[in-house]
């Protein structure tokens, strides 16, 4: 059982610190590489209408879901979830949610770390003009070459963990928080001028239309569903992170509004972030935008090669993309952190390494074996994540007893408050079965994809 939150828990110094943090956490990787090869492989234009409105109606209210039972709770995620149960008078099963959602937490850490140093070691291959004038088949061949070797993976990997600890053992206040005011406004600053450069050089036209032109018989029932999964991953729920950012928020801080916030900035910055990359790929490959994961490690470093002073584009985008991946991968060993904090007399520069050093080690096995790269990424993807976000989700609408949930939404509108339960109530429910039940089908071919989405 954790140890009761102390009056002495942390708190962020600032709103803005908070919001940096929580938006660099919720800005990763999966802004950069998974929603442009998602939005290439479900249409386009029209997944990002059917994104956009699944971001509103579920990720947004189960953002503030979260925020409200940190922030309650004033622990970590496993505290705050028990302490909440606790003065619900809920049972016990419900405490499991916290648990469920920070493994699965560090089960993604185990393996981004990993993705995070391909990304890191392209800052170094762009900059050095190592693929410069390469034909895009020569770059997809560097691009296997490099991750065939485990040696070169594993130097990548550990720089990038290390990164990821060092910021974490500083603190709060004086790790996190300062790191992600400084990060993220770097980020957004570094974004826009990459848009404006792929923009004027790039094929601006193809890009927008691609995004931005609705053509609904692109739609099919397999969308709605990519849609749903984009707007739960990509801003970071169910893994921890946002319940245990909310626990270091003031007990007058706006969570409606933070929420609103921090989901409208995932949502821009995915939306900018295929502006930055699909008019390099139009204009300069000969690659189709749906072309999934290869698009960010071969589609767009055979964009890079083939323009202009390309070396210097390419060092910039894989710079973001490591800002994008460092401010999520510390909220993830935040989350573990935190409980460890709770539940141990170490201090925290011990409790940092010893769990960021664990994590490492994991991330050792997936370097060396890409079928245990696949199992975590399933054991936490399709089952943990998903199942943590519907049972916060039911455990936020049925369970807690609206007179609690309304104490942390206090500033919230008769009218947001309404949506938020109906959501929490029905929409969330219903979006979350889906993806963990049709994610353990497409795992364990049980036919129900085929059946219910027609392929």
């Amino acid at each position: 059982m954790a140890i009761a939150p102390s009056s002495a828990h942390a708190h962020w110094s600032s709103r803005f610190g908070f919001l940096m943090a929580a938006i660099g956490s919720s800005v990763g990787l999966g802004n950069f590489w998974r929603f442009p090869y998602t939005a290439g492989e479900n249409g386009g234009a029209a997944f990002v209408l059917i994104y956009v409105v699944c971001v509103l109606l579920i990720g947004f209210p189960v953002l503030m879901a979260e925020l409200s039972v940190g922030r309650y709770g004033q622990g970590s995620a496993v505290g705050s979830v028990e302490k909440l149960t606790a003065d619900n008078g809920s049972p016990q099963f419900w405490t499991m949610l916290g648990w469920i959602g920070m493994i699965g937490g560090i089960l993604v850490l185990c393996f981004y770390s990993v993705v995070a140093g391909w990304v890191t070691s392209y800052i170094f291959k762009m900059f050095g003009g190592e693929l410069t004038g390469q034909a895009p088949g020569a770059v997809a061949a560097a691009f296997e070459a490099f991750t065939a070797d485990p040696y070169a993976v594993l130097f990548w990997h550990s720089l990038f963990s290390f990164m990821t600890i060092f910021v974490v053992s500083r603190g709060i206040t004086g790790g996190i928080e300062k790191a992600s005011s400084v990060l993220m406004p770097l980020f957004f600053i570094m974004l826009l001028g990459m848009v404006v450069y792929a923009m004027v050089t790039g094929d601006a036209g193809a890009a927008l239309s691609y995004l931005f032109a609705v053509d609904l018989s692109e739609v099919r029932p397999s969308t709605f569903l990519a849609a749903v999964g984009q707007a739960f991953f990509s801003i970071g729920l169910g893994s921890g992170i946002m319940i245990t950012y909310g626990s270091y928020l003031d007990k007058n801080a706006n969570i409606g509004q933070s929420a609103g916030i921090i989901a409208f900035a995932d949502t821009a910055v995915a939306l900018i972030a295929g502006l930055a990359i699909f008019p390099f790929v139009f204009a300069f490959t000969a690659l189709e935008p749906n072309a999934g994961p290869a698009l960010f490690f071969q589609a767009l470093p055979s964009a890079f090669a083939a323009m202009p002073g390309g070396n210097i584009v390419g060092a910039a985008f894989f710079t973001l993309a490591l800002i994008a991946a460092l401010t999520s991968s510390i909220s993830l060993l935040q989350a573990v952190v935190a409980w460890a904090e709770e539940n141990s007399s170490l201090g925290r520069n011990t409790i940092t390494w010893v769990f960021g050093g664990f994590i490492w080690l994991v991330g050792v096995g997936v370097v060396f074996s890409m079928s245990f790269f696949d199992f975590l990424d399933f054991i936490s993807g399709s089952l943990a994540l998903p199942l943590a976000g519907l049972l916060i989700a039911v455990f936020m609408g049925w369970v807690v007893r609206r007179d609690i949930a309304k104490s942390q939404l206090s500033h919230a509108s008769p009218l947001l408050f309404g949506f938020f339960r109906f959501s929490m109530r029905f929409l969330a429910p219903i979006a979350l079965t889906l993806i963990l039940v049709l994610g353990l089908d497409d795992k364990f071919g049980w036919g129900l994809t085929q059946m219910l989405l027609g392929g």
